[in-house]
């Protein structure tokens, strides 16, 4: 897992890097690279969501589906009491902690060069996506981490067990996936950053950790409606 693990090293490098700026930046100067942060991640979900092929009902059952799913199983306030928890570890005073660590870890791992990447890896072929992915991600972990705080810095945990599994399943998952599949599984991303841009941009709270079961829907119903003949 060299390509998972070089990521991981380069948001580590990044949020430090952040962080060492965030304590000499006014809270304007803050206030402005999280707006910018904002707009990125909605343009990079508006973009993602182009990848479909017009297959609009099975984008929204399995937003419906996996939404509801996330819910039932309570995916975000787990992930906040365990946020919670780290914080009181550790000792931190930031009031973003939670939210930093959330917002990263969707960014980080919420996207076709993850997936993918970690797939490539997994069946001994190139990592070279999965170092393209790191430098992007380094790059922006030092925004994020300026913004937000050492909760990004921390979410190289959760991101590490999210490539890492996906690398190890790589054999099994790579029977059933396709680049129309793909396709699909990258709009469904791409909304969920725009959920997660109108966070950041502070204009609705969405649980968009709840939605994330959708990721895994979306490819079950593709073979469904695939066998069905209705795509």
């Amino acid at each position: 897992m060299l390509g998972t693990l070089f990521n991981v090293a380069t948001i580590l490098l990044g949020s430090l890097l952040g962080l060492f700026i965030r304590n000499s930046l006014p809270e304007r100067f803050v206030k402005i690279v999280f707006q910018s942060l904002g707009l990125f991640t909605l343009f990079l979900g508006f973009s993602m969501c182009l990848k479909t092929d017009n297959q609009f009902m099975l984008l929204v059952f399995s937003l419906i589906i996996g939404s509801v799913l996330g819910e039932m199983l309570r995916l975000e306030a787990r992930f906040e009491q365990m946020s919670d928890w780290l914080k009181h570890k550790i000792k931190s005073k930031n009031e973003k902690f939670t939210e930093g660590l959330l917002t990263s870890f969707i960014l980080f791992c919420i996207g076709p060069m993850a997936i993918l990447g970690s797939i490539q890896e997994g069946l001994g072929e190139s990592s070279d996506l999965l170092y393209t992915k790191s430098v992007m991600d380094g790059f922006s972990s030092i925004a994020l981490s300026s913004a937000m705080g050492i909760g990004v810095l921390f979410s190289i945990i959760p991101l590490f067990f999210f490539q890492g599994g996906i690398t190890v399943l790589a054999s099994y998952i790579s029977n059933f996936l396709n680049e129309a599949m793909i396709n699909e599984l990258t709009a469904v991303g791409g909304i969920l950053l725009l959920g997660l841009a109108l966070n950041i941009l502070e204009l609705k709270k969405i649980k968009v950790l709840n939605m994330l079961p959708s990721l895994v829907v979306v490819i079950v119903l593709y073979l469904v409606f695939e066998k069905l003949g209705l795509l």
